[in-house]
């Protein structure tokens, strides 16, 4: 299960949370590498993802 926290065109900075996933209860946030635009989100609300799945594209 998974929470998007942002949404394409929305300016980012390093360490802001973009998606919340949630493994056996706990919530684990996947931050900005850097700073930049979300360009590409590319998974949706309670998809199930896999390590090595990208979830959003940042630019910048």
């Amino acid at each position: 299960m998974l929470t998007i926290e942002v949404e394409v065109g929305q300016q980012v900075a390093e360490g802001d949370t973009l998606v919340l996933l949630e493994s056996m209860k706990m919530e684990i946030p996947v931050l900005a590498p850097h700073d930049g635009t979300v360009t590409d989100v590319r998974t949706a609300p309670g998809d199930v993802v896999q390590d090595g799945d990208v979830m959003v594209v940042v630019q910048g």
